[in-house]
């Protein structure tokens, strides 16, 4: 039996949720990734904005120079999220064989399931029609016996359309494409196939596949494979995180030592909110800064104990950002908090350490009130000078990319 997967992709994701929350959008040049007069990137923009060169990771500046009449909208991670989990619900009721990949996408093993439907086809316009229906988002659907196949064919459906490759076509299919339309072929890959005289993808099939070695290793092996559309990856379901990390963008370069202390401690406070949330613990924690001239640094340290109270995340990163500081280096324009090396939580506290089941205890309270009333809803005093650069919106939980 030929596979068959389909790769399924919200269109402008971010946006579309704010146009469905305020139809008023619709059909308008909307950007969401904050004020244009913050620092910042685009997270998504419409396809009204994107007609005026306006795309994802653009500066926020460089957006409204393009298009000085879109709409700039903050954006709520949270509320995203919880679309996110509806859309990933709805998917896992056509087939279990889930592998979402991101916030807004996901591959669906849909071999063996025509019975049900009909067809793939028609199983896959039902996918879009509960979208439509449960959520009011559009998306567009490929369809092909592989992964790599099935997400170029989504790519050429968008917007909110349906294309499906027939097994034994993938290549005809693929030839005349632009080469830069293969997964995995960025600027600096499309540059050195340009070279060698490779526009399409159908060229890059042709080429001796001990040539693409040569020039990307064991990559080029893979491109090779993928022009021809031979990809055997398996739809996986996701395996458990491996890290967590929150990160910010400041609006002007910090240097005041007190500042950054407050911004530490806000970031460590939504790190230890996501391992708890995810019931994992960190053995390392990694503080990342990039400097006014935009050279970054990390600095990590490995924990005696796993953890995911605020306190000891926040003390360890601000050992190292203070050790960082004492140099005398330039202002600060991004500063970062890392927690790696997960493991279950679960393990039962030492008994004589009275100071860290309070803190247990704080970090438990503290998460039932911003559960119910927004992560703004509580603040502790370290984080009070930061109202101006994390504003919050009415649910409490502003997006600014490329931090939250």
């Amino acid at each position: 039996m030929a596979r068959r997967i389909m790769h399924i992709d919200l269109d402008a994701f971010f946006v579309s949720v704010e146009q469905v929350l305020n139809p008023e959008l619709k059909g308008k040049p909307v950007v969401v990734g904050g004020r244009p007069d913050r620092r910042g990137v685009v997270a998504a923009a419409s396809y009204e904005a994107r007609a005026f060169g306006v795309h994802s990771a653009m500066p926020l500046v460089t957006a409204s120079r393009l298009c000085p009449q879109a709409i700039f909208i903050e954006g709520n991670f949270n509320r995203y999220r919880e679309v996110s989990q509806k859309f990933m619900a709805i998917l896992a009721d056509f087939s279990p064989y889930l592998e979402p990949l991101g916030i807004d996408e996901a591959y669906l093993d849909a071999t063996g399931f025509e019975s049900l439907h009909g067809s793939i086809r028609q199983m896959a316009e039902r996918i879009r029609q509960r979208i439509k229906d449960e959520l009011g988002l559009c998306a567009s659907v490929g369809i092909a016996s592989s992964k790599v196949v099935a997400k170029v064919a989504s790519d050429l459906a968008k917007p909110d359309g349906l294309l499906e490759v027939p097994a034994g076509e993938e290549g005809t299919f693929l030839a005349p494409l632009p080469v830069d339309k293969l997964p995995g072929v960025g600027k600096k890959s499309q540059q050195i196939l340009k070279d060698l005289g490779v526009n399409t993808i159908g060229q890059l099939a042709k080429l001796p596949p001990e040539r693409l070695k040569s020039h990307f290793g064991a990559w080029g092996e893979v491109l090779h494979r993928y022009a021809r559309g031979i990809d055997e990856r398996k739809v996986e379901p996701p395996t458990s995180a491996k890290s967590t990390s929150r990160e910010t963008t400041f609006p002007q370069d910090i240097k005041d030592p007190s500042f950054l202390r407050a911004a530490l401690r806000y970031l460590s406070e939504r790190v230890g909110s996501d391992l708890r949330q995810k019931g994992k613990l960190a053995r390392c924690i990694t503080l990342k800064m990039r400097y006014a001239d935009f050279t970054t640094i990390t600095r990590q340290r490995t924990l005696e104990q796993p953890t995911d109270l605020d306190q000891v995340i926040f003390d360890t990163a601000l050992k190292l950002m203070k050790r960082e500081l004492a140099g005398g280096k330039q202002a600060i324009r991004l500063l970062g908090i890392g927690a790696s090396s997960l493991v279950a939580s679960g393990r039962q506290l030492d008994m004589l350490d009275a100071s860290a089941q309070r803190l247990a205890k704080l970090n438990q309270a503290i998460d039932r009130i911003r559960r119910k009333y927004g992560f703004s809803a509580i603040q502790t005093g370290g984080t009070l000078r930061l109202k101006d650069i994390f504003p919050q919106s009415a649910d409490g939980d502003a997006i600014h990319t490329p931090g939250r």
